[in-house]
């Protein structure tokens, strides 16, 4: 699935988000069935919480229409700005973690897969999940967008309130980080080279 928008979506979102301002109900079922996914696929993997992405992306589509009525036009993409704001609602999320002493919330099992195949890529989901928990919260963020959520260096720019070189040096700096995190833990993983 291609989560980047071309200017093509972005005006036909600009245009439903008037169209919602506009009192349209389809508009708004419109853009919710486009970006709910991706706001809380996103929000997933900033908090490894399944019921705290929920209350994240629905508070991110709320504040969507909250603004409806005075988005301005070519300022930023609805999805740029749907990306940023559940950004900073993870962000706020993770500081009354810490606040509250909170360590860990387990994540609930997904029971779609074969049980081995499930088992896996549970295994391997918590090991990148934990490498992704201890990275920097902004050098996170940077790595979801870029190689979980595919989007391009100058839309992270955007999100991330940064420049797209900043954003090069963050994934850059995560993604070694992770390497050296999941290092030695390739064969637990299901990961064997021919050559071992």
């Amino acid at each position: 699935m291609d989560v980047t928008l071309s200017d093509h979506s972005n005006t036909e979102a600009e245009q439903l988000l008037r169209r919602y301002a506009d009192g349209d109900p389809l508009a708004a079922q419109a853009l919710t069935k486009r970006f709910l996914p991706q706001v809380y696929g996103h929000a997933k993997r900033l908090l490894n919480d399944e019921a705290e992405a929920q209350d994240v992306a629905q508070e991110a589509m709320l504040r969507l229409w909250k603004i409806a009525s005075v988005w301005r036009s070519g300022e930023a993409q609805v999805s740029t700005w749907l990306y940023r704001v559940t950004a900073n609602l993870c962000t706020d999320v993770l500081r009354r973690r810490r606040s509250v002493g909170l360590e860990e919330i387990a994540e609930p099992a997904d029971a779609r897969a074969s049980a081995t195949h499930q088992i896996q890529q549970k295994t391997r989901t918590e090991a990148l999940q934990s490498a992704l928990n201890q990275l920097p919260a902004r050098q996170r963020e940077a790595v979801v967008l870029r190689h979980l959520e595919g989007l391009g260096n100058t839309e992270i720019a955007q999100i991330m309130e940064i420049s797209p070189r900043a954003v090069e040096s963050l994934t850059a700096r995560g993604k070694r980080e992770l390497t050296v995190r999941l290092k030695g833990h390739r064969a637990e993983l299901g990961y064997v080279d021919d050559q071992e």
